[in-house]
């Protein structure tokens, strides 16, 4: 299928099978496909329905399956799993930009592509079955798309550096990189201690770390900067 901006019975067909789910209300996943462009009736509101979704499903998860991660690791991870550049992963796996309702403007612009718009239509499609078949069906669903990703973890968690995981994570949102500045030191020569200041500028969020080396206490700011980033969205 190469994306012909229709969603005939056949489309949604494939695409229910590909997913695992069928749906009782199809209309429910045509609006999950429809982006702003293509109607009023589109997808944003299944979009913040699935991101929330989303993020109580892969907690649950995490908190299930892996009991040997402290609180600040299962941050870390469902921080990386929900990111943007995971859904789109899993949009481009399931090859979701072939079903995707757009305007004129955002087909000759990529659309089909863009990774804001297949991020988002993945969380529509979680809202939508949500709705549709309750949270379980949407658990159901979380694991299918999730599997390979989940079964990734390991007993240690985010392996990434956490500097990484917050540049990917303001990536994503399309936002300014963070900025870090080392606000204090203290100790001898041979025990300095650095206190570094993270800041987010284009959220207007600050956090601070402390280390015993510079790069220490930065990936201290940064792992406090995710989590804060988990509480601000």
């Amino acid at each position: 299928m190469t994306g012909t901006n229709t969603t005939d019975a056949s489309a949604l067909n494939r695409l229910e099978s590909r997913i695992g789910y069928r749906f009782r209300n199809r209309s429910l996943l045509e609006q999950s496909l429809t982006h702003k462009s293509h109607s009023r009736q589109h997808n944003e509101r299944l979009e913040f329905l699935g991101d929330a979704v989303l993020g109580y499903l892969i907690a649950d998860t995490l908190y299930q399956t892996h009991p040997e991660l402290a609180e600040d690791a299962l941050t870390l991870v469902r921080a990386q799993l929900v990111r943007r550049d995971t859904l789109n992963r899993i949009a481009v796996e399931l090859e979701l930009g072939d079903f995707l309702r757009l305007g004129i403007g955002e087909r000759k612009s990529g659309g089909r592509q863009r990774a804001s718009i297949l991020a988002d239509a993945v969380e529509a499609v979680i809202g939508a079955v949500s709705l549709d078949g309750g949270i379980e069906a949407a658990r159901a669903l979380v694991h299918k798309l999730y599997v390979t990703h989940l079964e990734a973890i390991d007993s240690r968690g985010v392996s990434k550096d956490p500097k990484t995981t917050l540049q990917e994570l303001l990536q994503g949102r399309s936002l300014a990189l963070p900025v870090y500045e080392v606000v204090g030191t203290s100790g001898s020569d041979h025990r300095r201690t650095f206190t570094v200041c993270c800041r987010v500028d284009d959220l207007e969020l600050t956090t601070t770390g402390s280390g015993s080396s510079r790069r220490a206490a930065e990936k201290t700011a940064a792992e406090a900067m995710i989590e804060r980033l988990g509480e601000h969205d």
